[in-house]
């Protein structure tokens, strides 16, 4: 299995550090910085940095000015792109896709939460785990993706994660089948999105509905949405392994998350607030392993489907599997990435 993945000269910042061309990064955002962060660190020296030409408005980062993608075709010749954000929208990923045929463009898959870096040292680090992980899929696809993600990790490559991917919609017709009397629990329930989803894929029929969401504009949106909804449930917890308090940070966005810094918010496990389950999705911002353990008593005694996001710390596409099976070996455990730039929307799917 080793040999699946790419050698150590193959891999991103290997090959950055003998790149004699100027390395440009596009963004200017959270991930950019990382990107900067991790460069500066491997010694890798980024020359520029551009964005979309309605986001340049005399904006300078890191010391400097940021420059439309015109500008930079005009100063260099030839350039490598790290692409800084995330995107999945086709008309901006057509976009990417040009930039790609005109210039070497890679995308940094770095961790969303928490620290490390998926490179050539931390897979020989875990690759016991990595085998494990890929033992347990039930099915070829979920290892093809899980070797894919992995590659596109190491080596920033594009076009390995985009063959990958599928639309949400095989996965509520091959994989999770939804019934009409399901008791559904949504973790990180954001503005109601996913229960929209999960009404659509059930006629709008089930028993019930349970939601945490944390942040209070979300939840002051998701309260508009559906508060009134017929056997519906919705708290404003963060999702955890016990019933306690915790530091969180919520702007209103997808990406609020635990916060040392941030606001206080009541924390509690799905064993403590649900009787039973035969759904649960899970989207909580690198909280899943914890979120996992809190559910661990419905996972033995009703094996809910499950629907766990397992992209937002870098070992969770091998971590969240083992942990499952650990809970329940009678799973069946698959893995889709759904269309996104970097590797977000790799998902773990169980019954």
């Amino acid at each position: 299995m080793y040999n699946l993945f790419a050698d150590k000269e193959q891999t991103l910042y290997e090959f950055l550090k003998k790149e004699t061309r100027p390395i440009v990064v596009y963004g200017m955002g959270n991930g950019a910085d990382k990107i900067f962060d991790i460069c500066e660190n491997k010694n890798i020296k980024i020359k520029d940095i551009y964005a979309s030409d309605e986001f340049v408005r005399g904006h300078s980062f890191r010391g400097i000015r940021v420059k439309t993608y015109s500008e930079i075709c005009e100063l260099y010749e030839d350039f490598v792109i790290l692409l800084a954000f995330a995107v999945f929208k086709d008309d901006l990923m057509d976009k990417i896709e040009n930039m790609a045929k005109e210039h070497t463009l890679l995308v940094p898959d770095v961790p969303l939460f928490g620290s490390g870096l998926f490179d050539y040292d931390f897979l020989n680090v875990n690759m016991d785990n990595i085998k494990k992980a890929y033992s347990l899929f039930a099915d070829e696809k979920s290892k093809e993706v899980f070797i894919d993600i992995i590659n596109f990790r190491l080596t920033g490559d594009p076009k390995i994660l985009r063959r990958c991917e599928t639309d949400r919609e095989e996965v509520f017709s091959n994989i999770i089948n939804l019934g009409e009397n399901e008791d559904y629990v949504d973790l990180g329930a954001y503005d109601g999105d996913t229960i929209k989803e999960f009404l659509d894929n059930t006629n709008n029929k089930y028993s019930s509905i349970t939601a945490f969401e944390p942040d209070k504009k979300n939840m002051k949106k998701l309260s508009c949405a559906f508060g009134d909804l017929r056997n519906c449930r919705l708290f404003p917890y963060a999702s955890w392994e016990c019933e306690c308090e915790m530091k969180f940070s919520g702007s209103g966005g997808r990406m609020s998350c635990f916060d040392e810094n941030g606001y206080t918010v009541q924390a509690n496990s799905v064993d403590n607030v649900c009787s039973k389950a035969s759904y649960i999705k899970m989207d909580v911002e690198g909280a899943e392993y914890e979120t996992l353990l809190g559910c661990r008593e419905i996972i033995k005694k009703y094996k809910p489907s499950l629907a766990v996001s397992a992209y937002h710390r870098v070992g969770d596409i091998f971590t969240l599997p083992i942990l499952i099976n650990n809970l329940n070996p009678d799973y069946k455990i698959y893995l889709r990435h759904h269309k996104y730039l970097p590797s977000w929307e790799s998902n773990i799917y169980i019954f």
